[in-house]
């Protein structure tokens, strides 16, 4: 289970999410719609619903005390300005996850993916006793690469037809950040 609090901005607050995020979240989700589309799996209409983020939410909790993902909002004054993930997290001898995350188009260039994705890394250690983090981008999406760069990731693949997005298997840069080298 993750915990905390930190202020990424002047006004925005990065946090684990809540079910009470779920009308703002479904806000953010519509608002940015044609942002995100390029770079997100085919949605249902229902996602874009707060009773399709209710749903989406209570499932990001479940997985979470399960062990299984970690998801936070980023808050600015109420509004959800961004969204930071682990998922597929695996412990044993691999002890890693998987980071995602996206930023609203209006909040863009104010250091918030790097600022959440250090975050989220530093969470993925502390909290979580993390070894690696892996994150995978679009070929052409060079913002969310430099990103990555920015906080530490390397790249170390191309991974083809890695995931279904925007209508279609999508080959994927492969990054990954070692956190630390303590025993398991």
């Amino acid at each position: 289970m993750i915990s905390g609090a930190v202020t990424l901005a002047t006004d925005v607050l990065i946090r684990p999410v809540t079910l009470d995020d779920a009308r703002a979240l479904a806000r953010a989700y519509r608002r940015n719609r044609a942002h995100l589309d390029p770079w997100d799996p085919d949605r249902p209409e229902a996602f874009f619903s707060e009773e399709g983020q209710v749903e989406r939410v209570r499932a990001q909790l479940a997985d979470g005390r399960a062990g299984r993902s970690a998801h936070w909002v980023l808050d600015s004054g109420g509004e959800i300005v961004g969204h930071a993930a682990l998922s597929n997290i695996v412990l044993g001898p691999a002890r890693s996850a998987n980071l995602g995350y996206w930023i609203d188009a209006e909040h863009q260039g104010r250091g918030l993916a790097s600022g959440a994705a250090r975050h989220v890394c530093e969470a993925a250690d502390a909290q979580l006793g993390l070894h690696r983090v892996e994150a995978g981008t679009l070929l052409h999406n060079t913002a969310s690469q430099r990103v990555l760069a920015k906080c530490g990731f390397e790249e170390y693949g191309v991974a083809p037809g890695y995931l279904y997005i925007n209508g279609a298997w999508r080959d994927h840069r492969l990054f990954q950040k070692i956190l630390n080298d303590r025993s398991v």
